[in-house]
């Protein structure tokens, strides 16, 4: 296992090229969720590739018949000291493929434990590739499954080479000259997705510099997830997004430590038919660049 994987899920507790695309349309996306129920039934449809988020032996151990391992490191890399950006298209495009991905494709993510940004970390790339609207999530993930008694097996399944035609979408991701624009833009709301301690600049040790992009305000990425492991209702979602200055009117860009808890706030938006942006490189880089402006402490 490499070493970012392993570090991946720790940070979730507390980081490419651009392709030119058309922006696909956004709209109300119910079909992004899917529970354990409607899952079953888009199974029997066919055309789904199950894909497991998580570590390999918890795959190993028991996952979904019919689900397929995907290894993070393989839709991740680290790049200019960055942690976690994203990788060229053709080398997301082959590693989809190889798990037998097609145009046709219905693709569903579920998480094993508690990898929910990860997953959602997983979402954002298949939405960067032109995916999205061909992508749902498990809610609840693999316990949600299990719970409402799905099947479990040890069984790993054949898996042909899939065929991908890729449609990448340049709007998806932003970078820092980007967020640097957006402070003070009311048509933005920048969300920082990190803990409060974070947030504030309390905290300190884990960047060159602490504290929080100017302006942005903080929605703390397990706040949108219920202690069930599943996402809170469309209304409380509404109501947290509004809360933090992300309206429906207003573009959010959301950035937490290396840009994998704010794919919770992301996704979120998504769900809710907003438009919605990443900062990749998130603190991590933002903090390294001492001619960007930083505040500390609450707004």
């Amino acid at each position: 296992m490499s070493s970012i994987f392993r570090l991946l899920p720790l940070l979730a507790v507390f980081v490419a090229p651009r392709a030119e695309a058309q922006p696909a349309a956004r709209g109300v996306s119910d079909s992004l969720l899917l529970t354990p129920a409607q899952l079953r039934d888009r199974l029997t449809r066919g055309n789904v590739v199950l894909l497991h988020v998580g570590e390999a032996a918890d795959y190993k151990a028991g996952h979904i018949p019919g689900a397929r391992f995907l290894p993070y490191d393989a839709i991740s890399q680290r790049r200019n000291g960055l942690m976690l950006e994203m990788p060229p298209v053709v080398v997301l495009d082959s590693a989809l493929e190889s798990l037998g991905v097609s145009d046709d494709s219905r693709i569903v993510l579920y998480w094993s434990k508690d990898w929910y940004s990860p997953t959602t970390r997983v979402f954002l790339t298949l939405d960067y590739l032109g995916l999205g609207e061909k992508t749902s999530i498990l809610d609840g993930g693999f316990a949600a499954w299990k719970s409402a008694g799905g099947p479990v097996t040890t069984a790993v399944p054949a898996s042909t080479r899939g065929r991908l035609t890729i449609h990448p979408r340049s709007d998806v991701i932003v970078d820092a000259t980007a967020v640097r624009s957006a402070i003070g833009d009311t048509r933005t709301a920048i969300i920082d997705a990190r803990d409060p301690r974070f947030y504030t600049g309390q905290a300190t040790g884990m960047h060159a510099r602490e504290g929080h992009v100017p302006g942005a305000k903080n929605l703390p990425f397990n706040t949108l997830i219920d202690e069930g492991g599943t996402f809170k209702s469309r209304e409380t979602l509404e109501k947290l997004l509004d809360a933090a200055g992300a309206t429906p009117d207003r573009r959010v860009i959301s950035y937490c430590h290396i840009g994998q808890q704010a794919t919770v706030v992301y996704f979120a938006a998504r769900l809710l038919g907003r438009d919605a942006r990443l900062y990749d490189g998130s603190w991590d880089e933002w903090s390294r660049m001492s001619e960007l402006p930083i505040e500390t402490g609450r707004r």
